[in-house]
């Protein structure tokens, strides 16, 4: 394994379990998964955790995602305003971390 793509499974073990953590610890939020996408060798993954948590979020099962960076959300800012609209549209409050940015209702 070289030393790049060991970083870069290391810090997704390390962001798995600092929001697997961060979501038990709150009072009142339920923690449901972690939908995680590992980019190797450069290719992006076809985003099946992504659809898979959106198939969550239609079905009831999440209200509140918590995301990193916004960046993480959507390649392009239509894709962006679409998947927010569309959340939105479902119910589903949406926290960006590192830009301290929320969507939606209070919780």
């Amino acid at each position: 394994m070289s030393s790049d793509k060991e970083a870069k499974i290391h810090s997704l073990s390390a962001q798995i379990s600092y929001y697997s953590e961060l979501i038990q610890k709150h009072n009142g939020w339920e923690y449901i998964g972690i939908y995680a996408v590992e980019a190797l060798n450069g290719i992006r993954d076809n985003r099946t955790e992504f659809q898979k948590m959106l198939n969550d979020c239609s079905n009831g099962r999440i209200d509140m995602i918590i995301i990193k960076f916004i960046s993480r959300l959507a390649r392009n800012t239509v894709t962006m305003l679409q998947t927010v609209r569309e959340l939105k549209e479902l119910n589903v409050d949406i926290l960006f971390e590192k830009e301290n940015i929320k969507h939606g209702r209070n919780h």
